[in-house]
């Protein structure tokens, strides 16, 4: 068991000799004049014309960022690059499930993206108009947001596994005119249909006029003319050179939907000055970006963290950027670790649910694979719990890669609490400290900063240069649902703590709690503490209705691949919790199960596990990875 308040390490000397940022300079400079910091880290980025002031907050909760500030999204990530020796040098390495790669320069992604930016032009897109993109992981999904970028169109990135309806709630939401699909996907060492469930979704979405298919797979569709184009024959049918639009820093760059507390999806708009200014600093100094990486971010595009720092960020810096198509385990559970050999990553950031699930397979699926490349790693999407940030430490790092633990959210466009690896010593299952720059606090419902030690609200004081400008269409949501609910603060939603040391332990959702006969528990408190038990590999905890005591734990676990369940196993792991937490936490039901229901991006979905403990209808399913898993726990525990 590792304890979270003694263990702490230094970044390997080795690395810190050679990092980016070796000391507390940053820190300084950033506390001493913060807007100057981010006017400096602005520098990085090629501008059409200065801004005359770098933040304006006339209007709040409403910010402005690089004011009367121009440039080109697109042209920063690549136009400029091709006018240096990074012309020959490789912008993005893709793999495809199947094992089919392509290797793109950025002089050969310019060439792509000025030929798609002309084709979308072609089909009527302008400046402003929302472009929906529904891809999965192949390169034009890159090429076609960059296009968009190109011409000054809004990008809206639809994840490729959702469902029907939320496509077109999604584009219904946005207005688009376009939509951008594929014939199909491969997934699993199988074919998601794409354009079919995009045919469906349409039939609900009048204001779409074009659709633009990509061919992936050679998937049979129905091709409707005068509204559907092939993306290879359109591109043939252009010029190969468009102009950058001239963009204003405040207009907007993608639009991003989250999904709501009831259910509505809510699009998060991110405007182009200070998105590109965030993303490119935390990418550079956070990832310690050097010349030679290969940087593998391994989340999907339709996710925020995709955009981030998948695209943009490695981009705006010159990076080599690496996608893979399909998931970690196909065909056998050291997929990734090929990848890595294959193409010397240097750079891993990937989730903690994926690295829970490669403990739970065994270290022995590493074996036989090259993995000396690495140099550093990185986690996002949720906390992590110590026993898993040692395992990723050890095992994946072989003990000399420092482990970047992130914490951001769609809404805040780029990281915010993280550890610096040539400079923070670092402590397994905490995020460390806010970035440079950034202005983070843990305070009770009242705004007041909390002792150290004690949980609370996890807020930001200051507005930050990435931050999202607004909720698509619902101004008065933006501020209600964010910016009122704590006096001055931005309200992330999240629980965490503070120690002596000043460093930031994230808790969780703060509405991920369960009322026991009046008490509340956190979620989270009890999966970090099921963890640690040597038979548990994930763990997930719902509350389930109870007449007499409101609500009961109800435990979903998978277990490591040596164990198995027996009725002893089951009483001993409710007693542990038991022991762990209080009596109060008493597991009322454990169920053992293959899998975890869970997103592309690795979050294990609570509320159909909450729906199938219940017997209740389940809710939207549409942005599982695997159907399957889901119905599968529905025949074990329903019969």
């Amino acid at each position: 068991m590792v304890s979270k308040e003694k263990m702490v390490l230094d970044p390997p000397p080795e690395f810190a000799a050679q990092a980016l940022v070796r000391d507390e300079t940053l820190y300084r400079s950033a506390s001493e004049d913060r807007l100057a910091f981010w006017a400096e880290q602005a520098e990085s980025l090629d501008w059409y014309c200065k801004w005359d002031q770098v933040f304006d907050s006339n209007d709040p909760p409403f910010a402005r960022w690089f004011v009367n500030g121009k440039l080109n999204a697109c042209f920063n990530c690549l136009d400029r690059h091709t006018q240096t020796w990074r012309k020959n040098q490789a912008a993005l390495i893709w793999e495809g499930e199947p094992g089919d790669s392509v290797v793109l320069t950025y002089q050969d992604l310019y060439q792509q993206v000025n030929k798609c930016a002309n084709g979308l032009k072609k089909l009527g897109v302008q400046r402003g108009d929302r472009v929906a993109v529904c891809l999965g992981m192949i390169p034009e999904l890159m090429v076609v947001m960059l296009a968009c970028a190109r011409i000054g169109a809004i990008h809206n990135v639809i994840f490729g596994g959702y469902g029907a309806d939320s496509i077109a709630d999604r584009i219904n939401d946005c207005g688009a005119r376009l939509v951008v699909t594929a014939d199909g996907g491969w997934r699993r060492g199988g074919i998601i249909s794409l354009k079919k469930i995009c045919d469906t979704a349409l039939r609900k979405c009048p204001g779409v006029e074009r659709v633009l298919i990509v061919k992936r797979t050679g998937t049979d569709l129905e091709f409707m003319k005068g509204r559907d184009y092939w993306y290879h024959n359109l591109i043939n049918e252009v010029e190969s050179i468009c102009e950058p639009e001239i963009m204003d820093a405040q207009d907007p760059l993608f639009i991003l939907y989250t999904s709501g507390a009831n259910g509505k999806p809510r699009g998060v708009m991110h405007t182009t000055g200070g998105y590109l200014a965030g993303v490119a600093a935390t990418h550079r100094i956070v990832f310690d970006a050097k010349d030679n990486d290969v940087f593998w971010c391994t989340a999907d595009i339709g996710w925020i963290t995709g955009h981030s720092y998948v695209v943009y960020g490695p981009l705006l810096n010159g990076s080599t950027t690496l996608m893979y198509e399909g998931s970690p385990d196909w065909p056998e559970r050291n997929r990734y670790w090929g990848i890595v050999e294959k193409y010397t990553v240097s750079v891993f950031y990937t989730a903690p649910t994926v690295i829970r699930s490669f403990m739970s397979w065994g270290a022995g699926w590493l074996d036989g694979r090259e993995l000396g490349s690495l140099r550093l790693l990185g986690t996002v999407g949720e906390p992590i719990s110590p026993e898993a940030w040692m395992w990723y430490y050890n095992y994946v790092g072989g003990g000399r890669c420092p482990v970047v633990d992130t914490w951001w959210q769609t809404e805040t466009g780029m990281i915010l609490i993280t550890s610096l690896p040539g400079v923070t010593p670092m402590k397994p299952g905490s995020a460390a400290r806010p970035f440079p720059g950034v202005d983070a606090a843990v305070v009770d419902g009242n705004g007041n900063a909390v002792s150290v030690g004690q949980g609370g609200y996890l807020v930001l004081r200051s507005p930050w240069p990435a931050m999202f400008s607004s909720l698509w269409g619902d101004t008065e949501g933006y501020k209600n649902l964010y910016w009122n609910k704590i006096n001055g603060c931005y309200f992330t939603g999240d629980g965490a703590w503070q120690d002596k040391d000043g460093y930031f332990w994230i808790m969780g959702r703060v509405d991920d709690v369960i009322n026991i006969s009046g008490h509340r528990l956190g979620t989270m408190e009890i999966e970090s503490l099921l963890v640690k038990h040597p038979v548990v590999a994930e763990a997930a905890v719902i509350g389930k209705f109870d007449e007499i005591k409101g609500q009961v734990a109800t435990l979903f676990i998978t277990m490591r691949d040596d164990y198995q369940d027996t009725p002893e196993l089951l009483q001993e792991l409710k007693d542990y919790v038991a022991d762990g937490i209080g009596a109060i936490a008493r597991p009322e039901d454990i169920y053992i199960i293959d899998e975890m229901p869970k997103t592309r991006s690795g979050k294990i979905m609570r509320r159909l596990l909450r729906d199938i403990a219940e017997g209740n209808v389940l809710g939207d399913t549409a942005a599982q990875e695997d159907e399957g898993v889901v119905e599968h726990i529905k025949e074990r525990y329903r019969g």
